[in-house]
């Protein structure tokens, strides 16, 4: 399959469909692809909670407030002309998402309702009840693709390579995973925006299919990966007891909107919050992380290594009107919310670093952008509650418009790299030296899973880094001699098995700067470093051949 077009969007959440609603709209042709349905995998249909703006409905507010916020809560390594650019144009595109069908709710009187979470200064995060704010605005973005004749939508694609012509990014090379043929796509610009990387760890709040494609893509290209070692865990992840149809980050919303104490095992609380609902949640996701596992290494965890959530001062009515059918699903599962403590762990759920881009959401790799959770600059080291979706939604809408704009550049033609890159996936069904013909895929991404949580996840120590690593590169030594069963279609082996080079090399990636960040600085925490540096370094990695090189340079934390 060849196709040709303005605009290649890789990635079909919440900022690659507005990034193909935003190029479309501005009068370019639009090819949207992604490995799994259109508008139904990555991250933001998820997304139970909130979604942080400056309306200034619920209290007086600015987007310079929004802004400095979200600055402090980066410690020192955000990028602030992207968060002053993300915080200015949320308020537009809010109400933009609004018109395609997301309905915010909104009190009594007609205004926005707006809530607080923590790190923020203001009452400014909108939401869609009940838990459904990524599905709302996924639905919202998907219906308006679908309806615009001037997108094609490509499922079941996996993208492998971004081919080039010199220096020049000029579209992608891939397969149809259902039909088992490659596909080519030639286009005046890529955009990169296929999310995060959180599926590389055992314990986590991701999709399957989120692997870390676009950060191996772009850096493939020429791109450069940004403090890849920042990743965010989720603080109060549900571990126990087990629980069907409910996404394991809940609690928070719920949290908010009635109150609940966060308890170590021996019934104390200890983050220094009150456990109502008057707005006493301060504790940022890092430090909340942070102090749930010192917790446990205390000998003070829950029985099963976390944390008691407590709504039992909360009364039976409260409960009901506040969960709403959530309290039932609980009930069906033997769980009584006014007499039982759940236990909640922190858990991978958040890519933090990415892709370096400039606010126009250019890589600095003619023909490549890139936006969403892909990239970096908004969070630095810590994510504010509600930032994400704002973040996928406005930088999908600059990456569509700064396309768009490139509407002269000429189309090159893509049919001699996918010929070449063909080649090259289909000797994966016979490597060279096959050594383990009946190894599971699945069972090394478990494996290399086991090894980033237990040496590269939330409380990381020198000692630790360094077995990761070795650990990446056995696993990649030995995966070499992984044989497929030839198919003729439904080729999920051969996804898996790229998906696999993939994670390791992405693993790889993280662990390299965290070995040379001695220090702790928010998502990031060394045991053997436990203070922060007094100025903030970010580093740079890029990719040649199969080897990473990593730089460092000061962030500009002044300028804030």
């Amino acid at each position: 399959m060849l196709l040709e077009t303005d605009v290649l969007v890789v990635g079909a959440g919440a900022a690659g469909l507005m990034a193909a609603r935003a190029a479309s709209a501005a009068g370019a042709s639009v090819v949207i692809v992604d490995k799994s349905i259109i508008g139904r995998g990555g991250a933001t249909i998820m997304a139970q909670m909130t979604t942080a703006v400056a309306l200034g409905a619920a209290e007086p507010d600015s987007v310079e407030l929004h802004a400095q916020d979200t600055w402090d809560g980066t410690r020192d390594l955000g990028d602030r002309a992207i968060i002053d650019v993300i915080c200015t144009r949320a308020p537009d595109v809010i109400r933009e998402v609004e018109g395609y069908g997301a309905n915010w709710a909104r009190t009594a009187d007609g205004r926005y309702s707006q809530v607080f979470a923590p790190g923020h200064s203001r009452k400014r995060c909108v939401y869609v009840d009940v838990l459904r704010t990524g599905d709302a605005v996924s639905q919202a973005l998907r219906s308006v693709v679908r309806r615009d004749g001037d997108v094609v939508r490509l499922s079941n694609v996996m993208l492998t390579k971004l081919a080039k012509d010199g220096d020049r990014v000029t579209g992608a090379l891939g397969f149809a995973i259902e039909q088992l043929e490659p596909v080519g796509i030639a286009a005046k610009t890529t955009i990169v925006a296929t999310g995060g990387l959180t599926f590389l760890y055992a314990r986590n709040s991701a999709s399957a299919n989120m692997t870390g494609d676009g950060f191996l893509l772009a850096a493939e290209a020429g791109a450069t990966l940004r403090d890849m070692e920042m990743v965010q865990f989720f603080p109060i992840a549900h571990l126990y007891p087990p629980l069907v149809q409910l996404d394991p980050i809940m609690w928070d919303p719920f949290r908010y909107k009635l109150g609940g104490r966060l308890l170590n095992g021996n019934g104390e609380e200890f983050l220094g919050e009150s456990g109502d609902a008057s707005g006493a949640y301060t504790t940022p996701r890092d430090t909340a992380t942070y102090k749930i596992f010192r917790e446990v290494e205390a000998g003070r965890g829950s029985p099963h290594g976390g944390a008691y959530l407590d709504f039992r001062m909360i009364g039976a009515d409260a409960l009901k009107a506040g969960f709403g059918p959530v309290i039932d699903i609980l009930a069906r599962q033997g769980i009584d919310l006014t007499r039982d403590m759940v236990e909640v762990s922190p858990m991978a759920h958040f890519m933090l670093g990415g892709i370096a881009v400039d606010a126009a959401m250019q890589t600095g790799v003619d023909g490549l952008l890139a936006c969403g959770e892909a990239i970096a600059g908004m969070h630095g080291a810590n994510r504010l509650s509600g930032n994400a979706i704002t973040e996928a939604l406005v930088t999908g809408r600059i990456a569509g418009e700064t396309a768009a704009a490139r509407n002269a550049v000429a189309r090159t033609p893509v049919e001699a790299a996918l010929a070449e890159e063909w080649s090259q996936l289909q000797a994966l069904w016979h490597p060279r030296a096959v050594t383990r013909d009946d190894a599971s895929v699945d069972a090394f991404k478990a494996r290399l899973q086991q090894t980033m949580w237990e040496n590269a996840g939330p409380l990381r120590t020198g000692a630790k880094l360094e077995r990761a690593l070795a650990d990446i590169r056995a696993l990649a030594a030995e995966s070499e001699g992984l044989a497929l069963a030839p198919v003729e279609a439904f080729a999920l082996n051969l996804q898996e098995r790229v998906e696999l080079r993939i994670m390791l090399a992405v693993a790889e990636s993280i662990v390299l700067p965290a070995i040379e960040r001695r220090e702790s600085r928010g998502a990031h925490v060394r045991l053997d470093f436990p203070e922060q540096d007094e100025v903030a370094v970010a580093h740079f990695l890029t990719r040649g051949g199969e080897r990473w090189s990593m730089t460092a340079r000061e962030t500009a934390a002044a300028s804030a």
